[in-house]
């Protein structure tokens, strides 16, 4: 029996993929499957994907016929995943030597659904620990009543997919797989939609995984329109929020955050492509006339004053009537 499912997506990664498939082998055990999915690559990364399928033990290689995006990658891969226990890593991340079999044996002694972990923040040589805004550690505690407070930083606000682990049992009930298509900010609808479905979890440490930052092919490095899929991203947030049964509750948080999305986007738009930053002022404006007005108003109230100003002349832009773009 599969105990332990790994889901690895990889996109044009082949100076990074080395290190992901190193660091894989030295987690490795026979009852541990590693599903490595290549998004259509069009570098190297495929032939280094066909080795090790060959050579790393309980290596699984998938291949898309078309580029699909992360969500979509690992859609794939958890659609392929037998393992009792489902997480997942990023083709351009590493893992520590011995870091799954740590996890997994928090995991089952809690007996939680999940588990979300410690990071290491890796940027050049510079390394930093990030840790779970939630505590204490090693307590079993209910995801729903870790969303708030609205104000503070929460386990919605460390969205990671690759910073935890899963039982099965919650993919059986539809709530690991990720929206098909979005392209950036894919983990937002998905831990929002964890954290309101699951029934226990818990924090654990266990900083082993290496999160590495300033990878130029990374969304994150590109202004690109694929980055605007954020407002498809926390559209959906905010809609399933307001269908929730405790709403009231939680859409603060929901708009809240979605504010503070927009206004880091904003404050970044130089860095987007001249359309591009066109087009993300004027979906920003359109997004902030869609969102609950008076969730939206004491959202603004509660933020600094320049993010407040800013968002509020955005809002008037969606009054006067700006269209989204095209």
């Amino acid at each position: 029996m599969v105990k332990l499912s790994v889901v690895v997506p990889f996109y044009n990664v082949q100076t990074y993929a080395p290190d992901a498939l190193r660091s894989l082998r030295a987690n490795a055990r026979d009852d541990f499957e590693f599903i490595l999915v290549d998004d259509r690559s069009t570098d190297g990364t495929p032939e280094l994907l066909e080795r090790a399928a060959r050579d790393l033990p309980g290596a699984v290689f998938i291949r898309h016929e078309q580029n699909g995006g992360l969500a979509t990658a690992r859609n794939t891969g958890l659609d392929a995943a037998r393992g009792e226990y489902l997480t997942f890593m990023d083709g351009d991340d590493w893992l520590a030597p011995g870091h799954l079999a740590g996890v997994l044996a928090e995991i089952e002694a809690l007996g939680c659904d999940f588990v979300r972990i410690d990071h290491v923040q890796s940027t050049g040589r510079n390394r930093l620990v990030q840790r779970v805004p939630h505590g204490p550690q090693g307590e079993v505690s209910v995801p729903r009543e870790a969303i708030l407070p609205a104000d503070r930083s929460t386990s919605v606000d460390y969205p990671y997919a690759w910073a935890g682990m899963y039982h099965r049992r919650l993919k059986d009930r539809g709530l690991l797989h990720f929206t098909d298509g979005l392209r950036t900010a894919e983990d937002r609808p998905w831990i929002w939609r964890l954290h309101r479905g699951a029934e226990s979890f818990a924090a654990v440490g266990q900083a082993g995984i290496f999160y590495r930052r300033g990878v130029a092919t990374s969304l994150t490095q590109i202004g690109d329109v694929r980055q605007l899929d954020f407002i498809r991203a926390f559209d959906q947030v905010v809609s399933e929020t307001a269908a929730d049964r405790d709403a009231d509750l939680l859409l603060p948080k929901a708009v809240r955050t979605y504010c503070a999305i927009i206004s880091h986007h904003m404050g970044s738009i130089e860095r987007f492509e001249p359309a591009v930053a066109r087009k993300l002022r004027a979906m920003s404006a359109a997004a902030l006339r869609r969102m609950p007005q008076d969730v939206l108003d004491d959202a603004l109230d509660s933020m600094d004053v320049p993010r407040a100003v800013l968002l509020r002349r955005l809002r008037r832009r969606a009054s006067a009537g700006a269209g989204v773009g095209a």
